[in-house]
């Protein structure tokens, strides 16, 4: 913790110009807690990183990010806690192929834990966004031992009035995570010639009954139609793949990138 003296003389050498980096190999700061004493100065209590920690439980000021961050994490993100570790990590796996998804669930994690460093950690054909902290299972308490789809998932009171207030960044989130947008083409005979004819589609694929509902659910709320298609015992797919639905999906959603 430095003290405010410190942070006063770190932003002062950063006003004279000076980049991050060499004030920070200058102070022995690191360049994350010095941009972040450009936002904000102030030293910051523990309990005022986690909103449902405070002595008076509230919605995180970030609401639209943690809606779609929690969209990332129902669809492809874990919590893990080692004991060689202080605190919790939340990893959300990111495609290598969609570098905007990677950056956008970056940004979702920062906005929620915007005292805490977030990394990238690669793997083979995916990147992991990565965090830790002790307040993950305030902010996440679908988190449980096992695989999502072997237990009960739910959200908490405080998380519905957030996924009610902020639908399309709670379904964005679940289309970033375990959707896609493809385009599907037929033929058809028009004149006495074979046409062929294209249109647009998203599908969401999930194997737990309580997060397809979720998503389904939020889908009837902001009025997309949707239909299942192709169940199985292992996975459920939602398709929407009406024209009016679709548009209304790409004015909210669109293509990952």
């Amino acid at each position: 913790m430095y003290d405010l003296e410190t942070r006063r003389r770190a932003l002062a050498l950063v006003g004279q110009g000076r980049s991050l980096t060499s004030v920070s190999r200058q102070t022995g700061i690191s360049r994350s807690s010095i941009r972040r004493w450009q936002i904000s100065i102030e030293p910051v209590s523990r309990n005022a990183e986690c909103p449902r920690c405070s002595p008076e439980a509230h919605l995180p000021d970030v609401a639209a990010s943690y809606a779609y961050l929690l969209g990332l994490y129902l669809g492809d993100g874990h919590i893990i806690h080692y004991h060689k570790h202080r605190a919790p990590s939340l990893s959300i796996a990111c495609s290598t192929s969609w570098p905007g998804l990677i950056d956008a669930a970056e940004e979702a994690v920062r906005a929620v834990f915007p005292h805490n460093k977030v990394c990238r950690v690669r793997s083979s054909g995916c990147t992991y966004v990565k965090s830790y902290s002790k307040h993950l299972h305030c902010l996440f308490p679908q988190h449980g031992a096992g695989k999502k789809h072997d237990r009960s998932i739910s959200l908490q009171p405080w998380q519905r009035a957030i996924v009610d207030t902020h639908p399309w960044e709670f379904i964005r989130g679940l289309i970033h995570s375990d959707g896609s947008r493809i385009t599907n083409w037929t033929t058809q005979r028009v004149g006495g010639a074979q046409k062929r004819y294209e249109y647009p589609r998203y599908f969401f694929t999930n194997a737990s009954d309580d997060i397809v509902k979720l998503f389904t659910d939020t889908l009837d709320l902001v009025g997309v139609e949707w239909k299942p298609t192709h169940q199985n015992r292992t996975v459920k797919n939602i398709s929407v793949a009406k024209r009016a639905s679709v548009a209304l999906m790409d004015t909210h959603i669109g293509p990952k990138y």
